[in-house]
């Protein structure tokens, strides 16, 4: 009798340890679907959320069905658990979840930049980590423990159908065709005599809706299921960059120069990185941050220029080709940039860069970089206290310049103001006090060093300040017809008045807004008397980085058939466009509030919809 009781107690128990087993599985596949519903607990909103929960649905369905137990797909479940404290966090602070451009900064960054960006951060990631695989341990656990909810019988075979039916909708769509908009019927008894008469059975587009839940835009909407539609769009985006040489090895701008074929010409751009606009004593900061550049006579600072997207992979390939800024989300671009062009006018030209290689043809910027005839990537430490001053390009930049090519284009892509600021300058610059030089590891995140921060920063646009004034000099010292642009890539926050964050990716103004300018020489002045006028009249014109494509090709009076000199500043063509920043969607920035001391850019309208790959 007293076996029988202890044999039913351990029954009941394992029961019970079963029942807790299920729902502990069922409450985390609950937690892992809502995760595209954690916006809504930062005040922000959700498009199409009845799509997304039957999405969700369908999908889990699926693949309980092809696997029959949650034990055996539940290994495919790690890199969503491993995502998950980073795609909470991309929600809160950049209104957006992981995207390719994401996985593309994970994938370009190395391991010593990553953790002294995260500072003492990197123990709290590593504790959440830990607890996240501690989570999934425990809940393979309980999977493997329980045959409670393996799929069997006419439930798994309407998963089947599910996907049967999916499979032959989606082959339809792409056979047949998915309507672009909803058809509507003709009204009127001529439009029906006027067709003709079909003969047999017609099969006609499937409709949007229809299409709509095989589409890897609103699977990507989903979680788990929409990371691996990210990873794929990461893999495509690679594929693409590494075949991009290729596709566009046939692409020709027709250009050539139009006056001056046998002068020397030397022309520079300076491709910045991090600078802020109102961190320069040009533009009127109160400390003297420019001294050296504030003596040239020849240099024109520009008021109004902004960037429409506060990342270096995303804003420079806008810079130095003709990609809109709206499509800059995209991978990719099927044209070549201005290095090309200027090839083709006969000119070499060099790329020297003090920022990192990660590959020939794996990157955004370095698919444009390997157009140049001559590519030198100098920086071995990345951006962290390792790498490299800026300094280590005027050598190159000499060497260039000495080269018997009569006309040359040198690009100088520099770490200028990147964090940490502190390694960006030697100590002599190290002028505004407290600063972060010599601190080891300094914590970003710590408010306390938020003065010592900002005096870092500022003695890094200082040492800009230096080498800038370098590059003119030498270029004065050649006595040739010469001149040079200067554009940041982006700026930064800094922990402004009351606002609590700071670098870049936050949509604040003091991201959009740039620093830009050019120099010119005096023999450039009496070359192209015209376009200096221009450049003078329109230094206080509302521009983008979207300008500097066409009016570095304008600056050396290199023409094409299908140029436009309505976007650049050296022509009197020059005419205002529209302006968009990557804020919550493509925002007007003209037509738009800055919230807070963070500045936080909000469009009075509605924002358009951004378009990825």
């Amino acid at each position: 009798m007293r076996d029988n009781g202890i044999r039913l107690f351990s029954s009941t128990m394992m029961l019970a340890l079963l029942r807790r087993n299920n729902l502990f599985v069922l409450v985390t596949y609950l937690a892992l679907s809502l995760v595209p519903f954690v916006p809504l607990l930062f005040g922000q909103t959700i498009d199409h959320s009845l799509r997304i929960i039957l999405t969700e649905t369908g999908l889990w369905l699926v693949i309980w069905s092809i696997f029959k137990r949650p034990a055996w797909f539940h290994w495919l479940l790690i890199p969503a658990f491993l995502a998950l404290p980073t795609e909470i966090y991309l929600r809160k602070f950049y209104g957006q979840g992981i995207s390719t451009h994401h996985l593309g900064i994970i994938a370009e960054t190395s391991p010593g930049e990553a953790m002294e960006f995260l500072g003492n951060k990197i123990w709290w990631l590593a504790l959440i980590l830990a607890l996240v695989v501690l989570w999934w341990a425990l809940s393979w656990l309980a999977a493997s423990r329980t045959r409670d909810l393996d799929l069997e019988g006419p439930s798994r075979w309407f998963g089947w159908l599910v996907l049967a039916t999916g499979l032959c909708v989606w082959l339809y769509g792409r056979e047949i065709g998915i309507q672009a908009a909803p058809v509507v019927a003709a009204s009127s008894k001529a439009a029906s005599l006027a067709a003709p008469e079909s003969q047999g059975m017609h099969l006609g587009k499937l409709p949007k809706w229809a299409a709509t839940p095989l589409e890897a835009e609103p699977v990507s909407r989903t979680w788990p299921f929409g990371l691996a539609v990210r990873g794929y769009d990461f893999w495509k985006e690679r594929e693409y960059l590494d075949d991009l040489e290729h596709k566009n090895s046939q692409f020709h701008f027709g250009a050539h120069q139009a006056s001056h074929q046998n002068t020397p010409q030397i022309v520079v751009m300076v491709i910045g990185e991090s600078s802020r606009y109102d961190r320069w004593s040009l533009n009127g900061y109160q400390r003297d941050t420019n001294p050296l550049l504030s003596k040239e006579s020849n240099l024109v600072s520009f008021t109004d220029v902004i960037t429409s997207v506060s990342a270096t992979r995303l804003s420079v390939p806008v810079m130095v080709s003709r990609k809109p800024a709206t499509e800059s989300l995209k991978a990719g671009f099927a044209e070549k940039s201005f290095i090309t062009g200027y090839k083709e006018a006969g000119f070499k030209t060099y790329w020297i860069s003090n920022q990192m290689s990660y590959g020939k043809f794996d990157t955004p910027i370095s698919v444009f970089a390997n157009e140049a005839d001559v590519v030198q990537f100098l920086n071995l430490g990345g951006f962290t206290d390792t790498s490299n001053l800026d300094a280590i390009l005027l050598p190159q930049l000499q060497k260039a310049m000495r080269d018997p090519a009569p006309k040359k284009l040198i690009v100088l892509h520099t770490l200028g103001n990147h964090w940490n600021y502190s390694h960006r300058y030697p100590q002599p610059f190290d002028k505004w006090q407290p600063s972060l030089f010599g601190v080891e590891h300094p914590a970003y995140t710590n408010l306390a060093n938020k003065p010592a921060l900002s005096n870092s920063y500022d003695n890094s646009v200082l040492y800009v300040d230096w080498f800038l004034s370098q590059v003119i000099d030498n270029l004065k010292d050649s006595k040739q017809l010469s001149a040079m642009m200067y554009f940041s890539d982006h700026g930064q926050t800094l922990y402004d008045g009351s606002c609590k964050i700071a670098f870049h990716g936050h949509n604040t103004q003091f991201e959009f807004h740039i620093p830009a300018m050019m120099w010119y020489s005096d023999l450039y002045q009496q070359t192209y008397p015209d376009k200096v006028e221009q450049l003078l009249r329109h230094k206080r014109t509302r521009m983008t980085t979207e300008n500097v494509f066409h009016s570095l090709l304008d600056l050396a009076d290199i023409r094409y058939p299908d140029e436009h000199l309505e976007w650049s500043f050296l022509s009197s063509k020059l005419r205002p466009h529209k302006r968009y920043v990557d804020s919550y969607g493509w925002s007007d920035y003209d037509n738009a509030t800055f919230k807070g001391d963070c500045r936080e850019v909000i469009d009075n309208g509605k924002p358009l919809r951004q378009q990825r790959d």
